[in-house]
């Protein structure tokens, strides 16, 4: 009982430490992310809070499982150093003994895991997916920032407008520069507004001049309106069957096994046996010599750890390439590092080497 509560605490301890500095530094390097996209235009300053929410709710699995296999790691390096392992070694306790208190502190993480990557994923994409295509179904001019030029979306068009009401359908000074393969047009005009008919957007011009130029030929046109109209977006609504596959419920993936569905399947199941692997592995990689401390046995393993998440993503884009089955890909990618992880173990509890049993034999003989 003292081993077990002793060491889930000091896990827990690490955990909570570790899982605060990981989310804090994921969350600024995703707030300098999304504020840069709100400069770009690409997304609506207003919604900058509420993506970032949804991008932390999307990185919390990767998040919690990173932040328990350091908690491990460091643990049980920290025993390994300290040669408390040597104590519990000469004392009958073995490596494996581990296994189990380890489990209880990570099942109800896991547990966590398994929940945001089968749930609350697929919610948040959906919820991030709508916010985007809201400020995406706006018109061009209406997400011009006032009195800024401004590159459209596929950077073909630059606006310039000066807008001082209230409605951002009006605008006055309107200035548009776009280009078409070699045609280069410039129009401008006193004010512009948006009008929408059926599922699309219209920008209506009134009084201005437009400038057109041929880059091959050299010809050039100049005309001038009381009233220009262009279409100024896309659809304003979009069909359920255009969400990608990271914005579908679980069982919506499960009914319809598409190639790209499969890959998003093997990409949430990924997650949560990775993190369960992540945890075995963490056992064995933990050791370490107490007579050369050093932190070489965490920077292994989060080497480790970078490597089997490539794996999973790896597996999942061959997946939705339709290059593999899906069954082949868990198999081959989480059953061969479940294999790794027991391997891992069982030569550290008894084959002869450095941090096996021989760790135990000399704290005996001491």
């Amino acid at each position: 009982m003292l081993f077990d509560s002793t060491l889930r605490r000091e896990l827990a301890r690490n955990f909570g430490a570790t899982l605060v500095v990981i989310l804090t530094v994921v969350l600024t390097i995703m707030l300098i992310r999304t504020l840069g996209q709100a400069a770009l235009g690409r997304i609506a300053p207003q919604d900058v809070a509420l993506l970032l929410g949804y991008v932390a709710l999307g990185y919390l699995p990767l998040i919690l499982s990173l932040s328990l296999f350091i908690a491990v790691v460091a643990t049980l390096g920290r025993m390994y150093r300290d040669s408390e392992m040597a104590i519990w070694f000469s004392s009958g306790v073995g490596l494996t003994r581990f296994v189990r208190p380890v489990l209880r502190v990570s099942a109800p993480v896991l547990v966590i895991v398994g929940l945001l990557v089968l749930l609350v994923w697929p919610w948040e994409n959906e919820r991030g997916v709508e916010v985007r295509e809201r400020f995406e179904r706006r018109s061009d001019l209406s997400r011009v920032t006032p009195g800024q030029f401004q590159t459209s979306n596929d950077g073909r068009r630059v606006f310039f407008i000066e807008r001082d009401a209230a409605d951002e359908r009006t605008g006055r000074n309107v200035f548009i520069l776009s280009r078409q393969g070699e045609n280069e047009s410039v129009t401008t005009a006193q004010s512009g507004r948006i009008e929408v008919e059926g599922d699309t957007r219209f920008l209506v011009l009134s009084r201005g001049q437009r400038n057109e130029q041929n880059a091959a030929t050299g010809e050039k046109g100049l005309s001038q309106f009381e009233s220009y109209r262009v279409q100024a977006g896309e659809r304003i609504l979009s069909s359920a069957a255009d969400r990608p596959p990271k914005a579908l419920a679980t069982l919506d993936l499960l009914r319809a096994p598409t190639p790209p569905n499969q890959g998003e399947l093997v990409w949430r199941l990924g997650l949560l046996l990775g993190g369960a692997n992540l945890v075995l592995l963490g056992i064995g990689l933990s050791a370490s010599n107490p007579r050369h401390a050093s932190n070489w046995n965490l920077l292994f393993a989060l080497l480790a750890f970078v490597v089997y998440y490539n794996v999973i993503n790896l597996s999942q884009a061959w997946v939705a390439g339709a290059k593999v089955g899906m069954g082949i890909a868990l198999v081959a990618a989480h059953g061969s590092a479940f294999l790794l992880a027991l391997g891992l173990l069982w030569w550290r509890e008894h084959a002869n080497g450095r941090f096996g049993w021989p760790l135990r034999r000399a704290a005996i003989a001491s």
